[in-house]
């Protein structure tokens, strides 16, 4: 095991040690994968996941300032509203945190439904980061707070550097591969925290990222937990860990 990686076999408790919140501003982004590398059984997660998976997921969730995600993955996946259970609410409001993230949806096409729950069962009002050329409905600018960012595609650093000055300095991805890879060439991504399923699926789907080629961009291994077969991989950029 390198220096530095915390090798874990039996389950930590709490999970917020392994999964800080960190000092200062970050970009962290979830994902699952099959062992052999798809992000999706029959199209959606879901049959990649697990127990362990589950609270790893929730943990991430709890500690962060905001949640973004795609909106291909909000239909695909058929997002809720980002509650939390009252445990959660109670760590965020001892920390000194709002009760609840802040739900972020990138959207180029603004194709959403404002019934999902997502929009209609929030518990605070999503924001939607968009282009100038796209036009919302009003419907859409009635359940969530739409800004535009960049002329023709979204500007993903303009939108981070938003939510920073918004006071939201941990900020959380969980997809969809596109939006992963656009972040990856934006040079956006910080920490990749990557669950491992015990799976062979085969077929067409997807990697965790899909995007323009450009340079790899070198990671530092954290940590690596193990439970019911699967692994759990924490990833930071080394840049953070005194090494260029």
């Amino acid at each position: 095991m390198s220096a530095g990686v915390t090798d874990m076999h039996a389950w930590p408790a709490p999970l917020t040690e392994l999964y800080p919140r960190e000092p200062d501003p970050a970009l962290r982004v979830n994902f699952i994968a099959s062992a052999d590398g798809a992000v999706t059984v029959e199209g959606v997660s879901a049959g990649l996941q697990g127990p362990g998976d589950k609270e790893v997921f929730d943990t991430l969730r709890m500690v962060c300032d905001a949640l973004i995600v795609a909106a291909g993955t909000v239909r695909a996946e058929n997002y809720d509203a980002l509650r939390l259970t009252p445990a959660a609410r109670a760590w965020r409001t001892a920390a000194g945190l709002p009760e609840f993230p802040l739900m972020v949806i990138v959207s180029g096409s603004l194709d959403l439904d404002p019934d999902q729950l997502i929009f209609s069962d929030a518990p605070i009002r999503p924001i939607v980061i968009t282009h100038s050329r796209a036009r919302a409905a009003d419907r859409l600018t009635e359940v969530a707070e739409v800004v535009a960012l960049g002329d023709d595609r979204v500007d993903l650093a303009a939108m981070v550097r938003l939510l920073h000055e918004r006071g939201a300095g941990q900020l959380l991805c969980e997809g969809g591969p596109g939006l992963l890879g656009s972040l990856i060439a934006a040079d956006l991504v910080d920490e990749l925290c990557l669950t491992v399923a015990p799976l062979l699926v085969g077929g067409g789907a997807g990697r965790i990222a899909h995007g323009p080629d450009g340079p790899g961009r070198r990671m530092r291994l954290r940590h690596v937990l193990t439970r019911e077969d699967m692994l759990f991989l924490r990833y930071v950029r080394k840049a953070r860990w005194g090494t260029p």
